[in-house]
């Protein structure tokens, strides 16, 4: 595949600083880039004909496409004379992408994916009062919590995702507690109970941690250029979205106290920067 995709290459792609994005690719699941539909099916055209001079074939039933813009844009697409389909979100290595660019619905999918694993094993696990509360717990870190956070590391947080967010970590640990709303026990009391760190701590620190890799990365490394890139397209009316880089930035500045133009000097001493991350302390009205 890896060869298939560099033979099919040409000059469009995604401009990312220095850097051009014409393909993603994992496995036999490739995603092709351009930034004219014209562009994208000339690239679709040479993929399929490197496949089929390989001996394999491009599977249109599996076949999308997908246009990353907040407007509505036409962009018809064909492969073998069929048309694909276009689509407003696309699944790609367990990550939901909107066409509009947010990251809010792939959230939200996380926390109904954890409520689902939590009623899979309500009665079996949860509320099973043979299975101990160390059981409870482990199951909860090794299962629980991943489902729940996976891919955390890019999210943009505001103050209604923690809120959901830590609504959903305490119906799980409050059942295990063996306690209730009624109750109304405070989170941080249920939580040094049985011993748990918050998870918004924990989504916290992993962006943190992720944010210090991206700075001790070589020249070259793709995930840097990216993370160093600066847009050249104008943004666009009303109110402007954060930036990722904005708020890990702005994080960084209220949780550690370094300033941006003090972060790079500071996470690379990779000592230090795990040190304030193991310090980091939960966020206060989160407890």
């Amino acid at each position: 595949m890896d060869r298939i995709s560099r033979h099919s290459q040409g000059l469009e792609g995604v401009q990312f600083g220095d850097h051009r994005i014409s393909s993603l690719i994992f496995a036999d699941d490739v995603v092709l880039l351009a930034p004219l539909s014209l562009d994208l099916q000339h690239v679709l055209g040479r993929f399929a004909a490197e496949c089929e001079a390989a001996g394999m074939r491009v599977s249109t039933s599996k076949l999308e496409a997908m246009v990353l813009d907040r407007k509505k844009v036409a962009c018809t697409l064909q492969v073998g004379g069929e048309v694909l389909p276009k689509v407003e979100e696309f699944k790609y290595l367990g990550v939901l992408f909107m066409s509009e660019g947010r990251m809010d619905r792939e959230i939200d999918r996380r926390i109904g994916a954890a409520a689902a694993v939590m009623r899979s094993m309500y009665r079996s696990v949860v509320m099973k009062k043979k299975l101990s509360r160390k059981a409870k717990l482990s199951i909860y870190q090794s299962i629980y919590v991943p489902t729940l956070t996976y891919g955390h590391e890019l999210w943009v947080m505001t103050e209604r995702i923690r809120s959901r967010i830590q609504a959903a970590e305490m119906s799980f640990l409050c059942r295990v507690a063996g306690c209730s709303l009624r109750d109304k026990v405070r989170s941080p009391v249920t939580r040094e109970g049985l011993g748990v760190e918050p998870l918004l701590l924990h989504i916290e620190r992993g962006q943190l941690r992720w944010l210090g890799h991206l700075f001790w990365m070589h020249l070259g490394r793709l995930p840097g250029e990216v993370f160093w890139a600066c847009p050249t397209r104008k943004r666009p009316r009303r109110r402007p979205r954060t930036h990722w880089r904005d708020y890990v930035s702005r994080l960084a500045w209220e949780r550690l106290g370094v300033p941006p133009e003090e972060l790079a000097e500071v996470s690379g001493e990779r000592e230090v920067w795990a040190s304030l991350l193991r310090l980091l302390p939960p966020r206060p009205g989160f407890g």
